[in-house]
C-alpha cells in the first residue's frame, strides 16, 4: 500500500469539516480557503476544491455572493447557511468522537503490542 496515497485520502475525508470550520466566521474566496488549508498542511488543489464547493452550495450548506474585484472579474465569496452551521456543529461533534476513539484505539494497540502470553510474575506489576 502507499503511504502518501493513504495520508492523502485521510485529509480528503476531512475537506468539508475543515472548508465548513474556514468558513464558519466569515465570507472566503476560494483562493484563501486554499491558502488557509496548505498552512494547515491540509493541502488541496483547485481541481479538489472547486467541486466540493459546489457539491456543499448544492446541499445548501453554503452559498454565496458576487463581488467586484479591482484586478479582474467579479469574485466568488462563499459564506456558510443556517443549516451548514448546524451541519458543521454536527461534524465537529463526530469528528471529536473519532479522534477520540482514534486515539484510544492507538493506545490500546500500542500497550498490547508490549504485551506477552506468558503469565506476569509479582515482580513484573
Amino acid at each position: 500500500m502507499d503511504l502518501e496515497n493513504a495520508k492523502a485520502q485521510m485529509r480528503k475525508g476531512v475537506l468539508e469539516l475543515c472548508i465548513l470550520a474556514i468558513i464558519d466566521e466569515e465570507e472566503f474566496y476560494p483562493s484563501d480557503i486554499i491558502a488557509q488549508l496548505k498552512a494547515n498542511d491540509l493541502i488541496v488543489v483547485e481541481g479538489t476544491l472547486y467541486p466540493l464547493l459546489t457539491r456543499l452550495k448544492n446541499d445548501g450548506l453554503l452559498d454565496y455572493t458576487w463581488r467586484e474585484s479591482n484586478s479582474g472579474p467579479p469574485r466568488k465569496y462563499f459564506k456558510i447557511t443556517e443549516t451548514g452551521k448546524q451541519f458543521l456543529e454536527g461534524l465537529t461533534a463526530s469528528w471529536q468522537k473519532l479522534v477520540q476513539s482514534v486515539d484510544q484505539t492507538l493506545q490500546n494497540g500500542a500497550a498490547n503490542n508490549g504485551a506477552t502470553d506468558a503469565p506476569k510474575t509479582d515482580a513484573e506489576f
